[in-house]
């Protein structure tokens, strides 16, 4: 039953990843010039247009940044053990896929391509750690709530 539930935790905390990271390359409506939601279909083309404009870029990195730590935190809420090695797999998953697309696309500047690697797993760590902290400290409050009834 864990397997199951640690699975659905992964795959949630990718899919909010990825609508995250998705909706932060869509928050200038100059960047995305077709009309469908279609963002694989025309990645190759955006970022032929983009390749001379970091700020993109950038946007990127910190939409996925935001992307990573969210999804960390939704899978370290839905995990029951092992809450940061699973925010930390979401960073690797993620990580792992930019690497295809810096591999199947060489459309990105070298400073995406350095920073990725700073932004994925640190961030998802820190999501995973963020929700271990909370879940410490409601288990101290509760130690202490009983404590004071006895």
């Amino acid at each position: 039953m864990n397997f199951l539930r640690n699975t659905f935790a992964v795959l949630v905390g990718l899919a909010v990843a990825g609508i995250l990271i998705s909706l932060g390359v869509r928050l200038n409506s100059s960047w995305i010039t077709y009309q469908e939601y279609a963002p694989f279909k025309h990645w190759k083309s955006l970022l032929q247009s983009m390749e001379h404009k970091p700020y993109f870029f950038v946007a990127l990195l910190i939409s996925s940044g935001i992307g990573a730590t969210v999804g960390g935190v939704v899978t370290a809420i839905l995990v029951k053990y092992a809450k940061v090695a699973y925010a930390i797999l979401i960073g690797f998953i993620l990580l792992f896929i930019a690497m295809l697309d810096i591999i199947i696309f060489p459309y990105h500047p070298t400073f995406y391509k350095i920073s990725i690697f700073l932004t994925f797993f640190p961030c998802a760590w820190m999501g995973g750690k963020i929700t271990e902290i909370i879940y410490e400290r409601k288990k101290k409050k509760l130690r202490r709530l009983q404590n004071k009834k006895r």
